[in-house]
C-alpha cells in the first residue's frame, strides 16, 4: 500500500471539544484495518477542530488535527464527533461548513451527540436519525419534528448517525460492508475481537432486567410504564392497575427490591430526566417542569432542591460554569 496511492473514500472528522474518544477511535480503527486487510488505501481521513488547535476529548486526550473547520477540503464524507456540552460549540461557521459539504455531495454523519449539531444545521430534516440514549429526550424537545429513533445507529441515504460509544464501530462496519462486502467487514470485526456486528435496529441500553439486577416481571412492567410516562405520570393506583397488582402489593415490591416507594422512585426518574433537559437544552424552566410531569415551576424547584441540593436555575449555572 503506497502512501501516494489515492484513497477511494475520504472522510473528514470534526472533533468537537469534549468529544467522546471511545466513539471516535471506534470509528477510525475499522477503517485502518480495512486498508490493512485489503492492502489498499480504500479509506483515508483527516481531523479538524473548530479553531485548528489540537482537539481535547472528554477524557482529556489530545489529538492533533489538520486544520480548522475553515480548512476543510472536499471529502466523500464528513463526520461530527460529539460528546459533552455539544450545544455550546454549535457555531455559525460550523453549520456553514456542514452545509457546504452537503452542497458538494458529501455524505454527512455524526457520532454520539454530534447529531444535535446536524439538527441545528437543518441537515436532518426528512431523515431518520439517532443519538445517545441520555440525550434523546433533550433533542426531541428541541426538534419535535425530527424523526429521532432509539436505534443503535441509523444510515438513511447520505446521512449516518449513531449513539456513540461502541455503536460507532458497528455503524462503520456497516459502511465497510456496503463498500467492500460482508466478508471484509467480518474480517475487520474479527481483528477487533468484536464477535458480532450489531444491526442498527438493536437497542442502545441494556435490558431493564440487567440494568437494575432484578427479575420480578410485575416490578419490571411497572418501571417500564414509569419510564414511558414521565410527562403525564400515572398515579400509584393507575400504575398498580396497569400491571395487575393492588397498591399495597406494588408498594411492597418497590420497597423489597429497590428500597423506595413507587412514588419516590417515579419522582427520581422524572427529576433525572429534568436534569438532562436543563443541561442539554435551552428550554425555559417551566417547559422542563411540564415535560417531566410537574404542574408548576415552584413545585418542580422544590422537588429539585430536595433531591439534588439546589434549584433548577442553579443547576443551569453550575453547568455553564463547568463548561467554561
Amino acid at each position: 500500500m503506497s502512501d501516494s496511492e489515492e484513497a477511494k473514500y475520504t472522510i473528514g472528522f470534526v472533533l468537537i471539544p469534549e468529544f467522546s474518544s471511545l466513539a471516535f477511535i471506534s470509528a477510525i480503527e475499522p477503517l485502518r484495518l480495512t486498508n490493512r486487510q485489503l492492502d489498499s488505501k480504500i479509506y483515508s481521513w483527516k481531523f479538524y477542530s473548530l479553531d485548528g488547535q489540537s482537539a481535547v476529548s472528554s477524557a482529556g486526550l489530545e489529538f492533533p488535527v489538520s486544520g480548522s473547520i475553515s480548512d476543510i477540503t472536499k471529502h466523500d464524507c464528513l463526520i461530527i464527533c460529539g460528546g459533552l456540552n455539544v450545544g455550546d460549540y454549535c457555531t455559525a461557521e460550523l453549520k456553514s461548513a456542514l452545509r457546504k459539504a452537503v452542497s458538494y455531495g458529501a455524505d454527512v454523519g455524526s457520532i454520539c451527540t454530534g447529531t444535535y449539531i446536524l439538527a441545528k444545521a437543518g441537515l436532518l430534516d426528512g431523515y431518520r436519525c439517532t443519538i445517545h440514549w441520555e440525550n434523546t429526550s433533550g433533542i426531541k424537545e428541541d426538534f419535535p419534528d425530527l424523526d429521532i429513533t432509539s436505534e443503535l445507529f441509523e444510515i438513511d441515504r447520505n446521512r449516518m448517525t449513531c449513539a456513540g460509544g461502541t455503536a460507532s464501530l458497528d455503524m462503520f462496519l456497516s459502511l465497510i460492508t456496503a463498500h467492500n462486502g460482508e466478508d471484509v467487514a467480518l474480517g475487520v470485526a474479527d481483528q477487533l475481537i468484536h464477535h458480532r456486528i450489531r444491526e442498527g435496529s438493536e437497542r442502545q441500553r441494556m435490558e431493564l432486567r440487567a440494568r437494575l439486577g432484578i427479575a420480578h416481571p410485575k416490578l419490571l412492567a411497572a418501571i417500564t410504564c414509569m419510564e414511558s410516562n414521565l410527562e403525564e405520570p400515572y398515579s400509584c393506583g393507575e400504575l398498580a392497575k396497569e400491571v395487575g397488582l393492588s397498591i399495597r402489593q406494588l408498594e411492597r415490591l418497590f420497597q423489597k427490591y429497590l428500597n423506595h416507594s413507587p412514588t419516590r422512585y417515579y419522582l427520581k426518574l422524572r427529576l433525572d430526566r429534568a436534569r438532562y433537559l436543563l443541561a442539554q437544552t435551552s428550554l425555559p424552566i417551566i417547559e422542563v417542569a411540564l415535560a417531566c410531569g410537574f404542574v408548576s415551576a415552584s413545585h418542580f424547584s422544590k422537588c429539585h432542591r430536595e433531591h439534588f441540593g439546589h434549584t433548577p436555575s442553579e443547576e443551569r449555572r453550575i453547568k455553564v460554569k463547568t463548561a467554561s
